[in-house]
């Protein structure tokens, strides 16, 4: 090598490293870039598992949902022509025999992914980490044939991203009313799928670039269709970013969030975003790991799940008559309370955000299922009965410690004038302390994909996902869906 090409190299080297030195877009590309799947923690990778097997429960449990539906018959995939083999290599609709392009499928199985709201939480976040992330991923290795291995770390990657991103602008971004599952979740779709593609620094800071410009969700849509498919868009918009960052595209990779019209300024503003935090905190652990994922076990909004744990217990204790109820009382943190304050839902997608709702459904049945969402279980005559009787509210400072934004009250007066209280600091499964059980989890998913799997097929997914690490193509998962259709 000359003097010339070496200074050449060394000019060039001290150029990117100013530009991970001054951008986050290019921190955060250097950061996955040289993540190995041989650096990993056992418990990153334990926790990667369970994400993965929860992510694709819900997702094939969501696939039958309107919301997802209804974007495979405005792309033309429920087509009986789309059921024979794609002219294009092609990656699956989940729960269905059709078969799209990979865009086409993190589409509509992100969408899938978040129909139910049972998908997994993640509280640095404040939002749903997986569900962004997954099924651009499993679309990706579809039609690239990468092995498990691969997939496994790209997806701990993208969480990192956008988890460390969140750290930088919440809870600001969360209260002001974005919708962090896709604002963000979108840049760890872009970073999953750049390191599954294995883009190098300058074109994953590209892909994350262009991720900047599809985030996009606000909670206005909350109760509707638009909120999971919020997730199915950031999903493709992500993959999208990362396959044109690939073939060249150009991005403002150096100032994207740093800008004054950048990502940071636009989203949050001045003074209510810090940077430094996400350099500080990568890796420090992994957030997969503390706080870890939360595993939701009520298909409604993981906001209104310490206040369903309280009416559990209620009912588990007292069984009350619901004609002796004269009052129920729901405390929770106000930043749960603002999107899940509806006292009579209208929708099924509304009935997941009412917190009135569930608790009532939980003092009158002890559990919240996946077919309490039909206008018969919300509109039943027992439920508007006691809706009427139900106030919620904010706990102030004096009832839980400030900073727990996850704990609630439940209390219950009857006619006789005896009130029952229940109160939960934080509900179970939130974090990696407190995680669900083995057995859960399996029951979980067991429930999940037995919609639309043949219980063969559910048995050879569950255990496909367990041995993860020794599968040498991520993609032949989907081979088993296909081949087990209910």
């Amino acid at each position: 090598m000359n003097q010339t090409t070496h200074a050449n190299e060394l000019a060039a080297g001290s150029t990117l490293q100013s530009k991970i030195e001054g951008s986050l877009a290019y921190f955060f590309a250097d950061q996955v870039v040289r993540m190995r799947f041989e650096d990993l923690s056992p418990e990153a990778l334990t926790w990667a598992r369970m994400g993965i097997l929860d992510t694709v429960g819900v997702t094939l449990a969501g696939s039958h949902e309107p919301c997802a539906v209804l974007i495979s018959k405005a792309l033309g995939l429920d087509a009986a022509v789309k059921t024979q083999p794609h002219p294009i290599p092609g990656a699956r609709v989940w729960g269905h025999p059709w078969v799209g392009t990979a865009l086409d499928a993190a589409y509509i199985n992100g969408t899938a992914a978040h129909a139910l709201d049972f998908d997994d939480c993640n509280n640095t976040m404040g939002g749903h980490p997986s569900a962004p992330i997954l099924p651009a991923l499993f679309a990706l290795a579809k039609v690239h044939h990468v092995s498990a291995k691969a997939l496994m770390l790209a997806y701990i990657a993208g969480f990192e991203v956008e988890t460390k991103l969140a750290m930088t602008v919440n809870f600001h971004h969360y209260t002001k009313g974005w919708h962090p599952t896709a604002t963000l979740g979108v840049f760890g779709a872009a970073a999953a799928c750049a390191k599954l593609l294995e883009l190098d620094v300058e074109q994953t800071a590209v892909a994350l670039a262009l991720a900047a410009s599809s985030a996009a969700g606000i909670k206005a849509n909350f109760g509707t269709m638009t909120k999971p498919m919020h997730v199915g868009r950031c999903a493709r918009e992500g993959l999208m970013a990362a396959m044109l960052a690939k073939e060249g595209y150009t991005a403002n990779a150096l100032s994207v969030f740093e800008h004054g019209q950048g990502f940071f300024e636009v989203f949050n503003g001045a003074g209510f975003y810090a940077p430094e935090k996400a350099r500080s905190h990568w890796a420090k652990p992994w957030d997969i790991v503390e706080p870890g994922i939360a595993i939701k076990q009520y298909p409604c909004c993981g906001s209104t799940h310490p206040a369903v744990d309280c009416a559990i217990e209620l009912f588990q204790e007292h069984r009350f008559n619901p004609q002796e109820i004269e009052r129920i009382q729901i405390w929770i943190h106000t930043r749960r309370l603002t999107h899940t304050n509806r006292p009579m839902p209208q929708s099924e997608l509304d009935a997941k955000f009412s917190v009135q709702y569930v608790v009532v459904r939980a003092l009158l049945e002890g559990r919240v299922g996946i077919g309490h969402f039909e206008p018969k279980d919300f509109q039943s005559d027992e439920v508007l009965a006691l809706l009427p009787k139900v106030q919620a509210e904010a706990y102030d400072d004096s009832m839980f410690e400030p900073s727990n934004h996850f704990a609630a009250r439940v209390s219950v007066t009857l006619k006789s004038r005896n009130v029952y209280t229940k109160e939960v600091l934080q509900p179970h499964g939130r974090t990696s302390q407190n995680p669900l059980t083995t057995e859960q989890l399996k029951a979980k998913f067991d429930l999940c994909a037995q919609k639309v799997l043949t219980p063969q097929g559910v048995d050879l997914a569950y255990q496909w996902i367990e041995s993860m690490e020794s599968q040498r193509g991520a993609g032949s998962l989907e081979d088993i869906f296909a081949a087990h259709l209910k």
